[in-house]
């Protein structure tokens, strides 16, 4: 007798959660061969054989007032999609993060009687916190990244499942800077910084001229400095680009990659990092480093009412406590973020401090994710 043929939704909303579902989906295909994936995803997830039915760059949208702008195409993508998997129904349906996109999505899903796993916890714990309530009627099951979170949802009676982080899984304990710095060709006694500025096209915009006036400082004290630019896509290219332009900097000694931000991370002696999963990569690559973000004033305004911590880094957030600088907003300026670099950057006994608490963070997160999510959703799989 023929087993019957299992489909799974799948929706990531960003190139991290596309990370996260690529390596969540071979995981489920190695347990039960045969699946199908039909969703939202990015060239990780297609790779490993989702089809697309709405390109993923739609819902990369960040911030109050970007999400305003694109209001009504998102809301209209949410719709048709829902109407597809009423039309179409998955045995199961996995939300990868984007929140604010899936909840309402796995909400209309799960009252059908399909059962939705959301993957990666809303950041509940850092603001919103009242979006629990909603949660809870939207999601079958939670499963966490980070070890504080699933008390939360126990709390709430919501099923939930640690599972820790796959980066800490994918990077090495002693990331192997000297091979780098040969394969790179960047001198051993070079002084080397990293400026990672994000991967939306609007972060790039936000951040590219402060970055780059940031550079020119460090230049005044640090002659020998030399940078490293990695930027995702040829959009976020031409921005910096233009940045650089606009500046009078193109004789500035920087690098701009195309991608390779782990590589530029493992070669810098320090790292200036957009808020986001980056500050966690950078964390685990065992790297000092700088937080900054800009938004347009009223996000920050909206989100700044709204937050129960005052971490915005990843790094900052884990460690319940200020383990490396954060510079937002209006304190983000060139003149601040290159002393808060120069300062951590010559502090020897500080960076040797941060390797530390960084390694233990790293075995603190390294729990096998993909194979953990997987073992928490094949139950609601049919037999």
């Amino acid at each position: 007798m023929q087993q019957k043929k299992i489909i799974i939704g799948i929706v990531a909303g960003e190139a991290s959660g596309d990370l996260l579902g690529s390596h969540l989906m071979a995981a489920l295909l190695e347990a039960r061969p045969g699946i199908e994936f039909a969703g939202i995803g990015g060239p990780k997830m297609q790779a490993v054989g989702m089809s697309v039915l709405f390109p993923m760059e739609k819902l990369a949208v960040r911030g109050y007032v970007e999400v305003l702008r694109h209001y009504r195409e998102i809301v209209g993508i949410r719709r048709r999609l829902r109407k597809y998997f009423l039309d179409n129904r998955p045995d199961l349906f996995i939300a990868v993060d984007a929140p604010d996109f899936n909840l309402d999505l796995e909400l209309a899903l799960k009252a059908s009687g399909i059962p939705t796993i959301h993957y990666v916890s809303p950041s509940i714990w850092a603001w919103r916190g009242e979006r629990i309530n909603k949660i809870k009627h939207a999601v079958s099951h939670m499963l966490a990244l980070f070890p504080h979170e699933p008390r939360l949802y126990q709390q709430a009676g919501i099923p939930v499942d640690y599972v820790g982080h796959p980066l800490a899984d994918m990077l090495p304990d002693y990331p192997k800077r000297t091979e780098m710095r040969e394969t790179m060709r960047i001198p051993l006694q070079a002084r080397v910084f990293a400026f990672l500025p994000g991967s939306r096209q609007s972060e790039v915009k936000h951040l590219a001229h402060t970055y780059i006036e940031t550079a020119k400082l460090i230049l005044q004290q640090a002659p020998d400095a030399r940078f490293l630019v990695p930027l995702i896509s040829r959009e976020t290219r031409a921005i910096f680009d233009q940045a650089l332009y606009d500046c009078s900097a193109q004789e500035l000694p920087m690098t701009l990659l195309f991608g390779h931000a782990q590589d530029a991370m493992i070669a810098a002696d320090i790292v200036l990092v957009a808020s986001g999963t980056a500050t966690l990569e950078c964390a685990l690559l065992k790297r000092p480093m700088v937080i900054t973000y800009r938004m347009p004033a009223l996000s920050w305004w909206m989100i700044k009412r709204k937050r129960y911590q005052p971490y915005f880094g990843l790094p900052n957030i884990l460690s319940e406590r200020f383990v490396v600088p954060e510079l937002i907003q209006e304190d983000a300026t060139p003149e601040n973020l290159a002393q808060a670099l120069l300062n951590l950057v010559n502090d020897k006994d500080a960076v040797i401090q941060l390797e530390e608490t960084f390694r233990k963070l790293h075995q603190t997160l390294r729990q096998n994710t993909a194979q953990k999510a997987a073992a928490a959703i094949l139950p609601y799989l049919p037999a």
